[in-house]
């Protein structure tokens, strides 16, 4: 059964995302544990590339991601950015199943859009295509 809880919801983009990477033939390692800030390793030009896996929503012609972590305990909730922590954001939504690969340092430290549908008065200029970025 297909459940909505969030670290359910993550496991499947990280699924997605590696899948389609493994499919174009990169190459990809995976870490061992889950207390890194990173997800995966992208081995390009015989760099290692830190790889943080985001869910991008598709909401009003857009897709939508977020750009940090949130850890709740008995304590309350925290939230934390990647800055200096990963090279490449990959997003998947599940919405259109597709796989967009992002620089860090393109990404705001909170809310992203990947502009998927043109918008109602035709902007094009500081728009982020998602076409742009899909794998």
């Amino acid at each position: 059964m297909l459940t909505n809880h969030p670290v359910d919801i993550g496991q499947r983009s990280e699924a997605a995302i590696l899948s389609r990477l493994v499919i174009l033939g990169h190459h990809v390692l995976l870490p061992f544990g889950v207390n890194q800030r990173y997800d995966l390793v992208l081995v390009s030009e015989g760099k290692f590339l830190k790889v943080q896996c985001k869910t991008g929503r598709l909401r009003e012609g857009s897709i939508r991601f977020r750009a940090i972590s949130v850890q709740s305990n008995m304590n309350g909730t925290s939230w934390r950015g990647y800055a200096g922590e990963v090279d490449l954001f990959a997003v998947y939504c599940p919405e259109s199943t597709g796989v967009y690969l992002i620089p860090a340092d393109e990404v705001a430290p909170n809310v992203n859009y990947l502009r998927v549908d043109p918008t109602r008065n035709n902007q094009a200029k500081g728009i982020r295509w998602a076409r742009d970025y899909e794998l």
